[in-house]
Order: structure tokens, then sequence, then C-alpha cells
């Protein structure tokens, strides 16, 4: 590969972004006639658009093949930077975008379902401000910091809970990760339930109750075994796995199970959802609510608004115990 000194003067003259976005397609498709069939365009011209950049970048950039083409090195190094550089571009053309007279953007959240339940102030904050703005939350399964949905800029940022303190993890120097607050296990039942009357329950009775947990490898499915391990106790009878907090809350209105959820979703709706934490002492492990973004990227206007927003609302979350409903 020839050295290039003056990259500045160089990359202007001889790169362009539409050449990029059809080395992009060749790729993702596997094949310049697909690539070709997809721009509408034919094949001779993609294969000299291919043939521009790599006489530009002085490097082979796809190995051909019977089955098709994939990147060499080059090419792959020549992927990675050009999507960041796309995704800076389109970062800032939001940020264009949200200074006209109509702020306006996208924000792409990843969080698991007992933390997308404890966003409905911010998302209400957001829109009542800003009515342009559109926010798409997509599920992420915790405990994980295995976020490829963050690496490949799908998501903006995820809000994920870990075990431990962030220093006992092994994040990648990728991500950047901020601590918002640090969360509690709560054994909850429906406010009607026999046991939402008891002051003081011992975890030994609830051994034969019917439980609702979410899975076992989840932090708050893990509290639970080890409250009952701990204490010497058989494991609880448990009715359902799922991670679906609908699915839950709906079943305890029976008033036969039991389940847990975090304290912060509890501090916000065990009322409003007629639910009772019970008096049942469970390990306290440290428990943290992180913050994950993608080091060294731009973040649009409209994702640095729900940033702080998520700042100014996880810190009220203290370490409380919700108050029981009244009636």
């Amino acid at each position: 590969m020839s050295k290039i000194v003056d990259w500045d003067r160089h990359i202007g003259r001889h790169l362009k972004l539409r050449d990029l976005h059809i080395f992009f397609r060749v790729v993702q498709l596997g094949s310049m006639a697909k690539a070709a069939a997809h721009f509408r365009v034919t094949q001779p011209a993609v294969s000299q658009v291919i043939a521009d950049l790599e006489h530009a970048l002085g490097a082979k950039l796809l190995d051909r093949s019977p089955r098709g083409v994939e990147p060499t090195v080059y090419g792959h190094a020549l992927l990675k930077g050009g999507a960041a550089a796309f995704d800076e571009l389109k970062q800032t053309i939001r940020e264009i975008e949200f200074l006209s007279e109509s702020p306006s953007g996208e924000i792409r959240i990843g969080c698991p379902e007992t933390i997308a339940a404890i966003l409905p102030p911010i998302i209400e904050s957001l829109s009542q401000r800003y009515p342009g703005i559109a926010l798409h939350v997509t599920d992420v399964v915790a405990p994980t910091l295995d976020l490829p949905q963050i690496r490949d800029r799908s998501l903006d940022v995820a809000l994920v809970r870990i075990t431990g303190a962030p220093a006992r993890h092994r994040f990648g120097d990728d991500l950047d990760i901020e601590v918002l607050f640090n969360d509690e296990t709560l054994v909850v039942a429906d406010a009607e339930s026999p046991w939402a009357r008891r002051r003081k329950i011992d975890l030994a009775e609830l051994a034969d109750e019917h439980w609702v947990l979410p899975p076992a490898s989840t932090t708050n499915g893990m509290v639970v075994m080890e409250a009952f391990r701990a204490r010497g106790l058989k494991p609880p009878k448990v009715s359902l796995v799922t991670f679906s907090v609908t699915l839950r809350t709906n079943l305890l209105t029976s008033g036969r199970h039991l389940t847990v959820f975090p304290r912060s979703m509890m501090n916000l709706y065990a009322a409003r959802m007629s639910l009772k934490v019970l008096p049942v002492k469970l390990p306290a492990p440290q428990w943290p609510t992180v913050m994950v973004t993608l080091k060294n990227r731009t973040l649009s206007p409209a994702v640095k608004l729900f940033v702080d927003q998520v700042r100014t609302q996880f810190a009220s979350l203290d370490a409380r115990a919700p108050q029981p409903p009244r009636g």
C-alpha cells in the first residue's frame, strides 16, 4: 500500500460519499450485481466505483470468488471508519434540524422492561417541551453490557442494571459507563393479598407460595434464590418465569402469587398498580443502574436532552422503600 502524504487534499479530490455508500452496499449484499440492481445502475458502473476507491486508497478492498465478494483487511478498516464518518454526518444533520424553529429528532434507547417502566416521567417531560422528538425504546435483556446495538450505532443510549461495582466489570474501552443510582430487590404482592396485611413476614413462610420470577440469571432472580439458600431453606415454588412486567402484575391480582420488582419501579408505581411491598428482608447486593453510550460519538441534541433528563429524574430515585397504597 502506497503512502499518501496530504490526506486532506487527497480525500477531498478522490473520495466521494456516494462511492463509499456503494461500497457498503456491495459488502452488505455480497455481490456487485445485487448492488447494481439496488442502485439501478449497471454492474460495470459499480465495478468502476470499487476500482476507483481501491486506486484512491492504494489498497485492495474486496476479494472476489464464485460465492461473491468479501472485504479484505483493508475493506474491513474502511467499513469501520466509514460507518463512523457517516454516523457523525447524520448526527450533524440532526443537530442542524434540531436548531431549526421546530426542534425535532429521534432518540433510540435500549433497556430492560423494568427500566422502561420508570421512563414515562422523562418521556412525558420531553414530549411536552419538544413535541417533534420521537423516542424508540428497544428491549435489552439485563444484566449485560455486551451491547452490539450501541457499538453498531443502532442505539443511541442504553440503560441497564449490573451486579456489583462497575470496576468489577469489563466494559470495553469503547463504551462510556455512568452510574445513575443503586437499586434494590423488593418482594411484592397484590394490595388485596392476605400477605399485604402483615407487618412482619419471615422468609420461611413464603417458601410454599406461588412465585412469579424473572430468569434466575437476572439480579432479581439471583437475590431471591440466594436469600432462601442463605437461610438453609428449599428453593421457592416458581409457577412462572418471565421478564414481562405486565404478565407478573396481572397474575398478582389473583392474590395467590408473589414476585419481585426493583425498588425504583415500586417507588413510582406501587400505589397506582395496587401493589404492596412486603416486609421481607432480602440480601442487598450493590445493584447500580448505569447509562451506556459509545465513546467519542457525537450525541445529537435530542439525545443530549434525554441524557440530561435521565440524570435529573434518576437522581431522585433514593433508597427509601415505597409507601403502602392508601385505602
